[in-house]
């Protein structure tokens, strides 16, 4: 019977959210077993490659399973860097739902936010332009679509630059560095 275990883990920019690389690229790209050397934990969701930020592993698969499947709706936290300025009529929208290609989300909580603190160099950096400003909003969604986020922040016309997972449930990303990961409760923090 497994034990129960979970790692919270803080994904750099370029990792793949896996423990192999499958794809056809020529050179193996960054994966979690460069990272994870602890055996038997499997990653209970998802972070896109061009993602960074929280990731929880754990051992035990009805845990696992209810981390990543969405009918759970277990709330998931970003922070992201935008190109633009929110307004209202955009977070409006974000809060209400938007309509995508795959239908209509549910309902974010989104806010205007500083930009995180202590906040990393991502390499490579962001692209900066002096006549484009940027800004940082936090969003939490409870569903899983693929890079919803960032077709979410698209469509109200806020293309996302960076995209930081703080927050999976109860567990947070707090003072954790890039490439860093440690044992965590198996209820949260």
């Amino acid at each position: 019977m497994s034990s129960l275990r979970v790692i919270l883990f803080n994904k750099p920019f370029g990792v793949l959210s896996q423990f192999t690389d499958k794809g056809t690229e020529g050179s193996p790209r960054p994966t979690l077993s460069n990272y994870i050397k602890e055996p038997g934990f499997y990653p209970a969701g998802r972070l896109d490659r061009d993602s960074e930020g929280l990731m929880v592993l754990t051992d035990h698969g009805p845990l696992q399973a209810r981390i990543a499947n969405p009918k759970h709706k277990m709330a998931k936290t970003y922070w992201v860097q935008v190109e633009g300025t929110p307004d209202d009529a955009a977070l409006g929208a974000l809060r209400q739902g938007v309509t995508l290609k795959d239908g209509t989300t549910a309902p974010a909580d989104v806010r205007i936010i500083q930009a995180p603190s202590p906040l990393w160099d991502r390499d490579p950096p962001v692209r900066f332009r002096k006549t484009v400003p940027d800004a940082w909003i936090e969003i939490t969604i409870r569903e899983g679509r693929n890079r919803q986020v960032r077709r979410m922040t698209a469509h109200v016309g806020l293309p996302t630059l960076r995209l930081i997972r703080a927050q999976i449930g109860d567990w947070k990303l707090n003072d954790l560095a890039p490439g860093a990961w440690r044992f965590a409760s198996a209820s949260g923090p």
